[in-house]
């Protein structure tokens, strides 16, 4: 049994979020299956919707931080669900955007299902009007699935 199997959907979710603000994104998509889906259902035009595989995951977040450097999460609320596996967890990040300097602060919404230490699914509910033009064009140059 690997160490993330022994923790909650609620512990693995916090850890995964550490893992973002040590800029480690191999660490944190070391928590994702192999199969893992994301979904975006208020992606823009030129976002991915959806991403398959971590592959997939892993293309979309190898420059997060070249983009936004997040430094803190002043407010993290984790729900459980009916599912043991699934948790619906508020937050909010701040920090900068590393092109411009100009500060970033921004709510999500995300639904998480974890098995066997691993997210296997996650619905981010993020606000794309809320991302500054500079990190958009960024993104939006990522591939998607």
């Amino acid at each position: 049994m690997t160490e993330t199997e022994t923790l909650t959907p609620a512990e693995l979710y916090r850890h995964s979020l550490r893992l973002i603000l040590d800029k480690d994104i191999d660490g944190w998509l070391s928590l994702c299956d192999e199969s893992v889906v994301f979904e975006f259902p208020y992606a823009p035009e030129g976002y991915p919707s959806r991403l398959e595989g971590r592959p997939a995951v892993a293309a979309y977040m190898r420059d997060y931080p070249d983009h936004i450097d997040l430094r803190e999460i002043p407010a993290l609320e984790i729900h459980q669900t009916q599912d043991p596996r699934t948790i619906v967890a508020e937050w909010r990040g701040t920090g900068r955007i590393v092109t411009t300097g100009a500060a970033y602060d921004m709510s999500y919404v995300a639904v998480v299902t974890i098995d066997n230490g691993r997210i296997t699914h996650y619905r981010d509910y993020w606000n794309p009007l809320a991302v500054p033009d500079s990190v958009r064009d960024a993104q939006s140059s990522a591939p998607a699935a």
